[in-house]
């Protein structure tokens, strides 16, 4: 007959693993979510348009904001590489990923990679981080030579 103890712990571990489970699924809703308000809140901007009989000055008016240049925030495209734009082209999240692999300078999986950014290496912080390299490297930022190796491309890391 089981202990009791050990049923506790059993099902306390099966808890916290649900927790860690929920928190993802919560990060992920809420950055789908941030999407949605930053899209509806540009359509808005635009279906506003300038006002009437005003035209949109490139340089900007008197009194106006200077057009910033855009910046990723947590949630948007990983945008795919081409010449030209530095990590800071992409999330937070990514941006850490591709400076943890470019420190290095070897080949890292991604046990390895969570261990690196101070997550818990458990399955839920672990899967992650491979969803968020597996992009980072679909789309030119990272290298995957051997199924689960991942490493920063030469000349990819940027100013970082």
């Amino acid at each position: 007959m089981p202990s009791v103890m050990g049923l506790l712990e059993e099902r306390e571990r099966a808890a916290r693993q649900r927790v860690e489970d929920l928190q993802v699924e919560l990060q992920e809703a809420e950055a789908a979510w941030e999407r949605f308000v930053i899209a509806r809140q540009t359509v808005a901007e635009v279906l506003a348009g300038p006002a009437a009989g005003k035209e949109a000055s490139p340089a900007g008016a008197a009194g106006e904001r200077p057009a910033r240049v855009a910046r990723a925030v947590p949630g948007s495209v990983v945008p795919a590489w081409r010449e030209g734009p530095a990590p800071d082209a992409l999330a937070p999240d990514y941006q850490r990923l591709v400076e943890v692999l470019a420190g290095s300078g070897e080949e890292m999986d991604c046990r390895q990679l969570a261990a690196a950014l101070g997550l818990k290496v458990v399955a839920a912080k672990v899967e992650g981080v491979r969803s968020k390299v597996k992009r980072l490297a679909a789309r030119g930022w990272l290298a995957e030579d051997r199924p689960g190796m991942f490493s920063v491309v030469a000349g990819r890391a940027g100013g970082s």
